[in-house]
Formats: C-alpha cells, structure tokens, sequence
C-alpha cells in the first residue's frame, strides 16, 4: 500500500499510511499573534481526521491549543514528555475533547493501530514554551513505521548524530524555512536540510515548515526567504543527495508515494 502525504501548510502534514492517518503539528489557524496565514487556504475539517496527532514542541506555531481542539473524540494525542505540566491548557482540553494524551521522550514507541508505531527521537531546537517557559519538554521529530518508515523532522538544527538516531528511512519531512525574514539557531534552512538530507538517505523528500506564515507588516523584507526555500531545497539536494526524490507540493496538495 503506497503511503500519501499531504501538506496542509507550515509543518502540518498528513500521512497515511496502512489506512491510519497521522497529523503532524496541526496549525489552522488564519492568524496566530503577529504572523498571518500569507499563503495557501486554511485547512479544510477533514485535515483534523487522524488516528494520530503528533506535536514535535512546544511552541505555539506547533503546539496550537485551538487547533487540537478540532481533532474528534478518541485521537491519540502524542506530546513531548513534560508538556503537559508546561502547558496545563493541554490537559484541560484532553480531558474535555476526550483525548488520548501520551507523552513519550526520545527512543520510546507508541502503537497506533494495524501495525503502525510512531518513535520519538530527538532534535536540535528549544523546546520551551515562549516566551517565558522553562525547558521542561524536549523537542522531538517522529518516525511514523507502517509500511514505510516517514521522518517528520519538527523543528531542528542539523546534527551529528540525526542519521544514527532516526535511522534508516524512506521520506523525510524536513523544514527548509521559518516564519521570517531570519532564522535563529536550532533550525533548518535549504541548505542544511539538503545536508541532513545527504546524511539521511531517503527515497523520498518533501520540504516543510515554509511559505505560510509571515510577520504582518513585513511581506517585503527579505520575501526570498518566503518564497524560495522549497525550490532551493530541491536544488540543493540535487547537488547534494542525487538519487533521492524531492517532491514539492503545494498547499493542500496530496503526493503519493510508491
């Protein structure tokens, strides 16, 4: 059975794989502090369906309360260990959409259903709750295990270690850019991602984690780095990882992978 991504924007993706829809970060919102949804429409309801949701840390372009409270009843909910105490909205909207939170570290599994397993592992980025949270919760990337092993990166900087810990893989969802004209450490751009891809060794690759959200009042500073990253990704990786498959999709768009 061929697995299906599809990106709903930022770092929110769809992958279904075995019949069990995973949901990474899910983000569907128009706006969210001083960043408005600049590209690509807002997710439609059926974007919420998932057996799974996975949120890689704690800020709030990746942890959106308002946006987990449109998953049904009975979504298995995974969080990086510690987020709850952190967020205590987390718990509180668990307990009243009937949530199945589960909060896991880097190197533990989680069953799905049919086969399916999801492992945490670790990244390079910090996992506080900003502004002021402490560093209670880490930030994780997810290896979702069907019928094909998928990377969803979350937010990271690149590693020595990220091919010994995440292991052999078939995709890779990897972040290429941000949302603004400048990234701080603990990410990836085109470049490194083509780098953390040649490590990696995929079949597949599709960029993530650019060309949604921008800071209102700025959509002329620096727009290459709005515009460019997913190209510039596939280019770079043509030089870097030939032999891997780089598909860009747009918003909304569904890739099906064999």
């Amino acid at each position: 059975m061929p697995v299906e991504i599809t990106w709903w924007g930022h770092a929110t993706c769809t992958v279904e794989d075995s019949g069990v829809r995973v949901l990474t970060d899910p983000l569907f919102a128009v706006r969210l502090a001083h960043l408005r949804r600049r590209r690509g429409a807002v997710p439609p309801p059926e974007a919420a369906e998932a057996e799974v949701a996975l949120v890689s840390h704690l800020h709030a372009d990746h942890l959106h309360l308002p946006s987990l409270a449109r998953l049904a009843a009975g979504t298995l909910l995974v969080v990086p260990r510690g987020a709850p105490r952190v967020v205590p909205g987390l718990a509180r909207l668990a307990r009243t959409r009937g949530l199945r939170l589960t909060e896991v570290a880097p190197g533990e599994e989680v069953a799905v259903r049919g086969g399916v397993r999801v492992r945490a592992v670790s990244a390079r980025h910090d996992g506080r709750r900003l502004p002021f949270g402490p560093q209670r919760a880490p930030a994780l990337g997810y290896v979702v295990q069907g019928a094909a092993r998928t990377y969803f990166a979350g937010d990271t900087g690149l590693f020595a270690t990220m091919p010994e810990e995440v292991g052999p893989v078939d995709v890779a969802l990897l972040p290429v850019g941000g949302w603004g004209p400048y990234l701080g450490p603990g990410h990836l751009d085109a470049g490194r991602a083509a780098r953390a891809l040649a490590a990696l060794a995929p079949s597949v690759a599709v960029p993530v984690h650019y060309g949604t959200f921008w800071p209102i009042g700025m959509d002329a500073v620096r727009p290459h780095e709005f515009h460019a990253p997913g190209e510039e990704f596939a280019r770079r990786a043509g030089q870097l990882a030939p032999e891997v498959a780089v598909r860009v999709p747009g918003h909304g768009e569904r890739v099906r992978l064999p």
